[in-house]
């Protein structure tokens, strides 16, 4: 099932909005013209995640920014300060197995759409 969570371009690349799909948010990102859909709550303490600030990992960093090269695609947790890559959910602390839970976007002349399994 697809649920259409935006307009064509209606995100600039950069930006993002929580939706609500099937009574959960969702945190809608555009990066680099792509899509990406995450689970507004952090599996650290089950924050609201997706209203946190983006970010980025460019000379100097700051204590928290784990990655070089990724400006503008790390999502920082508003409550603990947990970083994860907007492009694959992965928390970016070595050795980590946190993960954002993400779901599949498609995008075409008509919108934006978030893609839910049948169940």
């Amino acid at each position: 099932m697809k649920v259409k969570v935006a307009e064509p371009n209606e995100l600039d690349d950069g930006d993002k909005r929580i939706v609500k799909v099937k009574e959960m948010e969702l945190g809608l990102f555009r990066i680099d013209g792509e899509y990406y859909a995450w689970r507004n709550v952090c599996p650290h303490a089950a924050a609201p995640v997706c209203v946190g600030a983006i970010r980025g990992t460019r000379l100097p960093s700051t204590v928290y920014d784990y990655q070089y090269g990724m400006d503008n695609q790390v999502l920082r947790c508003p409550w603990h300060g947990w970083e994860f890559d907007l492009r694959t959910g992965q928390h970016l602390a070595a050795g980590s197995n946190a993960k954002l839970r993400g779901f599949p976007v498609e995008a075409d002349d008509s919108g934006v759409y978030v893609v839910l399994r049948d169940s």
